[in-house]
This record gives C-alpha cells, structure tokens and sequence, in this order.
C-alpha cells in the first residue's frame, strides 16, 4: 500500500485558549474557536491499527469547524481541554475511545450543559 499523499493530512494542530487550527499539507487551514463551539462528536472509524481511526469533530455555529486525528501531538491537550467543557459526557467519550464500532458519539452540544 502506498502513502497516501492526500491535503488532508494535518501538517500542524493547535489548540489553545482561542480554540483549534488545524494547518493542512495543502496551506489551507480549518479553525473553530471555543466561543463558536457547538458540538464535539468523537468519530470512530474502523480502519486501525496502521490508519487512524478516531478523530475529534469539532463544530462551530457557523456549522465549519475542524477534526482532529486522535493520534495528532495536540489531542491531549485538546482532550483535557474538552473534558473542562460544563456538561462534557465523559461516559460516552470512554465509551467512543474503546469501541471499534462505526460511528459518530456526541460527546457535548452547546446550551446542554
């Protein structure tokens, strides 16, 4: 299998008190800041070991936003930042951490806190 040399591979993540960027090979860049959060959802695709297969979905009110592979330098900082979220389902992020199925765990949506 070759490497697959597609833009949407992350060149570089940051997460900071703005929110998360995410630089891709192409240039371009995806962006979501916390004020403009409205939804994280935990995406579970089961393509592991050697591919990654769980992202972090983050959506802005604008319904943009940005994912961010769970193998990326930058997921721990954004996973503690994440989880300060008031009402952040902690169960339901285990839950989409641990499982090979293929799917989509809202883990948190603005005004359901």
């Amino acid at each position: 299998m070759t490497q697959d040399s597609s833009s949407a591979h992350s060149r570089t993540v940051t997460v900071d008190d703005d929110g998360v960027r995410r630089r891709l090979a192409d240039g371009s860049e995806e962006a979501v800041t916390w004020t403009e959060l409205s939804s994280v959802m935990v995406r579970v695709i089961p393509d592991g070991p050697w591919n990654e297969d769980v992202f972090f979905m983050l959506v802005g009110t604008d319904g943009k936003g940005t994912a961010v592979p769970s193998g990326d330098p930058a997921a721990d900082a954004l996973i503690e930042r994440l989880q300060s979220l008031p009402g952040f389902d902690n169960e339901k992020f285990i839950e989409a951490m641990t499982t090979d199925a293929d799917q989509a765990y809202v883990v948190w949506e603005s005004g359901k806190n």
